[in-house]
């Protein structure tokens, strides 16, 4: 099925009014915005470099010095010492309060509290239920038909006067106000509606168009800063700068690093000697002052001879003698 869209509606014609805010409105709203939207643009960019390169590691770093200054010992201080005090405490109230408090309300106050109901019951709410049935009840009634009497007299007087304020409120308020409205008010308030309307049309155009040359002025500047700092340095950084840098690796860097690591194993080498000069000059001292030590006596932990031994085809194992 072919479904055709409804023909856009017909814009209503609008009157000389209209048109005679509108030009100026929006040349001064563009005048006044295009400074306004360029500094936002600005600051936005501004904080975006902000939020990104300082706020974000700045509060990275804070939540983790939070997490171990704080989180971590109160977790550690709830876990180890407040849990097992609070433990600790709950077991001695339920001790030394709640078991005796419930054996005296099971034992002593629950009787006591049955005594005092049946005495309650036949002192105070018998007699209670008597006075009310037969003495306040009836009371009760004839002063309510009473305040009732009463009560219709004083809505009907009331009434009467209400009728007679509302006409002249009707009167000297209500009309004069109708005809304010219709003739004043209302004209006034549609003028001010089309001044809000355009203004506000006014604000959003101009607002669009500083958007547009805030982005070229934008561009533009990205352009320049390109052309007069990045390709300058890119430049003179591939064609100076590298090739200095790979000299002075090749002549200067990489000799003086070989000297030094020829340096360290000399250095490590006479350590070495030097160390075993020490250890060889201590022992001469040592065996100067109590002689050499004497030798390790050699403790024979070879198998026994062949007569010795015990063997599954000889006669002298205990399992085999006759």
């Amino acid at each position: 099925m072919d479904l055709q869209q409804p023909p856009p509606a017909s814009r209503r014609p609008e009157g000389c009014l209209v048109t005679a805010v509108r030009i100026p409105v929006r040349i001064v709203a563009l005048v006044l915005v295009v400074p306004v939207r360029m500094v936002w643009d600005a600051l936005v960019v501004v904080g975006r470099v902000l939020r990104d390169a300082v706020l974000r590691p700045l509060g990275r770093a804070l939540a983790w010095a939070g997490k171990v200054l704080f989180v971590r010992p109160l977790v550690g201080l709830w876990r180890y010492v407040l849990v097992p005090v609070g433990r600790a405490l709950a077991w001695l109230a339920d001790v030394l309060v709640v078991v005796p408090a419930r054996w005296l309300h099971r034992y002593v106050l629950t009787p006591v509290g049955h005594a005092l109901a049946r005495l309650a019951r036949y002192l105070v709410v018998v007699p209670a239920q008597w006075l009310y049935t037969w003495v306040l009840a009836p009371v009760g009634r004839a002063v309510a038909w009473c305040v009732r009497g009463l009560g219709r007299l004083v809505g009907a007087v009331a009434a009467g006067i209400g009728l007679v304020l509302y006409g002249i409120a009707r009167v000297l308020l209500v009309l004069p106000a109708l005809a304010l409205w219709r003739r004043v008010l209302a004209p006034v308030g549609r003028v001010l509606a089309v001044v809000a309307r355009e203004v506000g049309d006014a604000l959003g155009h101009a607002w669009r168009i500083a958007g547009h040359l805030s982005r070229a002025v934008g561009r533009i500047l990205g352009t320049l800063f390109r052309w007069i700092f990045v390709e300058p340095v890119s430049w003179v950084y591939r064609t100076v700068l590298t090739p200095v840098g790979h000299v002075v690796r090749d002549t200067v860097l990489r000799p003086a690093g070989q000297a030094l690591r020829a340096l360290g194993r000399g250095a490590r080498e006479a350590l070495t000697a030097a160390r075993d000069t020490v250890r060889r000059a201590r022992a001469d001292f040592r065996r100067m002052l109590w002689g050499d030590p004497h030798p390790p006596v050699a403790v024979d932990r070879r198998e026994p001879s062949q007569p010795d031994t015990r063997t599954l085809g000889s006669s002298t194992t205990a399992l085999t003698k006759d």
